[in-house]
């Protein structure tokens, strides 16, 4: 990438941190009202504007031919927190965060990017199952430090683009004849998603040990 292409780039990426640092300060100064929607708002503003700034930083990179964006897109997926692992037939992606609400949908690109790379070199490393009558259960971890009134509707979430990723290794359809898909929320140490999939037949003793651990 030409020299001046790059010093523009950069130079707006400076102009959207400025802004950021803005929206930071203006936030702080609610911050005592926190049960207001203005505090809602500009929080999700905030971050929002802040995944912009991140994937614009990663196109830089991705423009270097000597930087690879798998590379890139790995070390991302350590930095998220995002966890693979496969235990008793039961397949469970732990991903930072809770899911956004469907009107204010965060960037794709931000999270799906990395867990596509987590996902490919987990398969790569690892025998998969490929689900056909399957079960996809979403549990919506909250912090417990924080008020329960954070705790949304499952309607009001955006699942579906990480199905779309994770279908993709694991399931043979994700169509609703194959594949039943179920929320459950929980307190822990800090806010999570994790994502547990299996096959039907599994289903039923998976929710009584989960019950009986919380």
């Amino acid at each position: 990438m030409e020299r001046q292409i790059i010093s523009k780039r950069i130079s707006e990426i400076l102009g959207e941190i400025t802004r950021l640092s803005g929206e930071l300060r203006v936030l702080g100064a609610t911050i005592q009202s926190a049960q207001s929607d203005d505090y809602t708002q500009l929080s999700v503003d905030a971050a929002i504007h802040a995944e912009r700034i991140t994937c614009r930083i990663r196109h830089l990179i991705y423009a270097n031919a000597q930087t690879k964006k798998a590379v890139y897109l790995s070390a991302a997926a350590d930095a998220h927190g995002i966890r693979i692992e496969q235990i008793g037939g039961v397949i469970k992606v732990t991903l930072p965060g809770l899911m956004p609400k469907r009107r204010r949908r965060m960037s794709n690109e931000f999270l799906l990017d990395p867990l596509y790379f987590a996902l490919t070199e987990y398969a790569e490393t690892h025998s998969v199952p490929r689900y056909r009558d399957c079960v996809v259960c979403f549990s919506h971890v909250y912090s417990r430090e924080l008020p329960t009134r954070r705790i949304r509707d499952y309607d009001n979430l955006e699942l579906k683009h990480i199905l779309d990723v994770i279908a993709g290794f694991f399931l043979t359809d994700d169509t609703g004849l194959l594949c039943d898909v179920y929320n459950s929320t929980e307190l822990g140490g800090e806010d999570c998603t994790k994502v547990s999939l299996m096959d039907k037949t599994r289903f039923r003793n998976w929710l009584y040990e989960r019950e009986a651990t919380l």
